[in-house]
């Protein structure tokens, strides 16, 4: 079968379509034929060796996926072949088959197709994870979304929606907030043409933003910071602009706010039948028409240099998949 390569970190021109065996299925296990594998952000970073995340070399990029379920091993009883799943697997889905323990399997509804099951797992999954279960976001508040038309920001947009929040989408082109407001935002803020902080306080009247879903890092997270409610939550996603910020803690103090690490990849293997629930809810959702899980583009497995590359230069609305 096909899989794409990392055999060396690098660049994804540097990746690899190579003939690999195919997967047995080992006692727990369940053999799935991918049709659709998501790319995310961060696998721009595992190939370079810059995530924390560094497994053995060669293995294949891609945490996620959604396929048809064509083998069991001993003693697995929730699946059967033909089953259509979705799964992730923290790397290796881009490939044409993957072997995978069947606690990480959960079942896709038939009203749902695989490019936008495959495309729900990460982004969906930490940020309800972030919103639901640590920021505790009522509804009726104020929900900053920086990053706003990446595959985590309309996410949280979507969410923040649907849980009651009022949703301010921050981006860095008045193209992108035009999309993340298609999508549900009630506000945006161009932080590539004004100011971020005075932008934050004159969209809340003064009062700052309930809660704030910062993916971006870098020099807008203390600009974001320094428009946050009081007693309002700062939930820390990521870094995609490459910088990792180091905060005054004295604003902290006299905000009375919470400072909220998303380690999303840590909690599922801790708490795995909340990330059962979790997932199950967002599947069903999106099955439902409630959450879009919008596909930007479509590449084929060999293209999937090209599809990184699309990522890291943040030309990206939405979610990447690659069809293997």
């Amino acid at each position: 079968m096909k899989a794409l390569l990392c055999t060396h970190y690098g660049t994804p021109d540097d990746l690899t379509l190579a003939e690999v065996p195919e997967p047995a299925p080992k006692p727990g296990e369940a053999v799935v034929r991918i049709h659709a594998a998501a790319l995310n952000f961060f696998d721009t970073l595992i190939i370079a060796g810059k995530y924390q995340t560094k497994p053995e070399m060669p293995f294949s990029p891609a945490a996620e996926f959604a396929g048809v379920v064509e083998s069991l091993g001993e003693a697995v009883t929730t699946l059967k072949p033909g089953d259509r799943v979705q799964g992730f697997c923290s790397y290796g889905a881009a490939r044409e088959k993957i072997a995978l323990s069947a606690e990480r399997l959960v079942k896709v509804p038939d009203a749902l197709d695989f490019d936008r099951a495959a495309g729900l797992t990460v982004t969906y999954g930490t940020t309800l994870h972030a919103l639901k279960d640590r920021a505790k976001l009522k509804p009726g508040e104020t929900l900053a979304v920086l990053g706003a038309s990446g595959g985590v920001g309309l996410a949280a947009i979507e969410l923040g929606k649907l849980m009651g929040a009022r949703v301010i989408a921050c981006a860095s082109s008045a193209e992108k907030i035009a999309f993340a407001k298609q999508h549900g935002a009630d506000e945006g803020i161009d932080y590539a043409s004004e100011d971020l902080k005075e932008a934050l306080r004159r969209a809340t009247q003064g009062k700052g933003a309930d809660v704030i879903y910062d993916p971006v890092g870098g020099a807008y997270t203390e600009a974001a910071l320094r428009a946050i409610a009081w007693e309002g939550r700062f939930l820390v996603i990521g870094f995609a602009a490459g910088d990792i910020p180091k905060l005054p803690l004295n604003l902290v103090l006299l905000k009375g706010c919470d400072l909220l690490g998303v380690f999303w990849g840590s909690w599922l293997q801790r708490d795995p039948a909340g990330h059962r629930a979790n997932t199950e809810q967002l599947m069903q959702w999106c099955a439902d028409g409630k959450l879009s899980s919008h596909v930007h583009a479509v590449y084929p497995l060999a293209d999937a240099p090209a599809a990184l590359k699309a990522i890291a230069a943040r030309q990206v609305m939405g979610k990447v998949i690659l069809r293997p």
